[in-house]
């Protein structure tokens, strides 16, 4: 929704058509993709039903579903994928068996996930670096909520959690999450976005913050991910 939404148009989304090529090639017993959720409904669903039609021309079954990292992955970040799994019907005697997990209980907060020791000063917001930094002065912001700078004004997340990680999470701006903390107003730090992404045990490479925050917010939540490869490994087993 925050891009141009162009589908099969934009250079981008005829990546598929390379996976088409690769499945043709190989047919693999499992066929594991994911996209944005806007995608099944995109150009009236037109684009999702070239996606279906062409995978199961090659023999597959396809299951798809739009899972959010909050209900199905106990992390509170609010991010909705489609997820889409397929089965090659010659090959996986009991592709009809699979099932998308369920949704399970909320236990962590945003508080799990946010450091709460002072970060580095390029993290935080200043009159210098922001120019909506009266706004943040003038917001009432508490420390136990995560805020979005929407254009003309301050956003709190009232739902408690963090909003969808995006690739441009170091810019600063539009849309990107804002917090309080001791020390002032600040944009998640590299490590925080991969832990909304559900990693642990960082170790996270020396290169500029820039990528770090991209590759974050182009990432897939790992818990989730390990949930559905579970239910596709009951099938083949």
């Amino acid at each position: 929704m925050a891009g141009y939404r162009k589908g099969f148009l934009d250079t981008r989304g005829t990546l598929f058509f390379e996976i088409e090529k690769i499945v043709q090639k190989h047919l693999p017993e499992v066929v594991f993709l994911e996209n944005v959720k806007n995608l099944k409904t995109h150009d009236k669903g037109n684009t999702f039903a070239t996606i279906k039609h062409s995978l199961e021309q090659l023999g597959y079954a396809v299951y798809a579903e739009v899972l959010n990292t909050a209900t199905h992955a106990n992390i509170p970040q609010n991010r909705e994928r489609i997820f889409i799994v397929c089965f090659h019907q010659d090959k996986v005697p009991n592709w009809q068996d699979f099932q998308f997990p369920k949704p399970i209980k909320l236990t962590k907060t945003i508080h799990d996930i946010l450091s709460h020791e002072k970060q580095d000063d390029c993290y935080y917001y200043t009159p210098e670096n922001c120019y909506f930094y009266n706004d943040l002065l003038s917001g009432s912001l508490k420390e136990d909520t995560v805020y979005q700078w929407r254009r003309k004004y301050i956003r709190e997340n009232k739902n408690q959690l963090c909003p969808t990680l995006t690739a441009n999470m170091g810019m600063g701006g539009h849309n990107v999450p804002i917090i309080k903390d001791a020390y002032g107003f600040r944009k998640l730090t590299p490590d925080e976005c991969f832990r909304f992404q559900g990693y642990s045990n960082l170790h996270l490479p020396e290169i500029a913050k820039s990528h770090l925050y991209k590759q974050a917010g182009n990432s897939v939540t790992v818990p989730l991910i390990e949930r559905i490869f579970d239910e596709i490994k009951r099938v083949l087993l």
